[in-house]
């Protein structure tokens, strides 16, 4: 029998609680890893953008800390759908290229008032080995 535990008025077992809170902090060090600044993520919880209009942005430097390209902004875009962060938007065609901040991404961005932390060199170790061989 499975433990239930309350939850801001909910209920739910404790594995699903510990996965939200892996899920939460997976994606908060991916966010610190990731070369998106703040605004970004504030620009894509308001509408939906894509990787070609993040690269050609007049503001780039705004939204990027590194000058990128657009396969290598859409590579991180996956990363960040894998994580929960983003999901893509849907049209009356399906799919688009574009994507849009999730609650999960909204939760985890509520952490910091400011820019986001950068990570340091351990923890950036750690997303790599995470992003590359997941299952380790």
């Amino acid at each position: 029998m499975q433990q239930q535990l309350p939850i801001q008025g909910t209920t739910g077992s404790l594995a699903e609680l510990l996965n939200d809170r892996k899920a939460t902090t997976r994606a908060a060090q991916a966010l610190q890893c990731l070369p998106f600044r703040k605004t970004f993520y504030a620009e894509v919880a308001q509408r939906a953008i894509s990787s070609g209009e993040v690269s050609r942005h007049h503001d780039r430097q705004n939204f990027c800390s590194s000058n990128l390209a657009a396969d290598r902004i859409e590579m991180h875009f996956i990363w960040l759908i894998q994580l929960g962060v983003l999901r893509r938007e849907v049209d009356g065609q399906g799919l688009t290229e574009r994507v849009r901040l999730t609650p999960l991404g909204r939760d985890v961005l509520e952490r910091w008032s400011e820019e986001i932390p950068p990570a340091g060199p351990l923890l950036r170790l750690r997303h790599w080995l995470r992003r590359q061989r997941p299952r380790l």
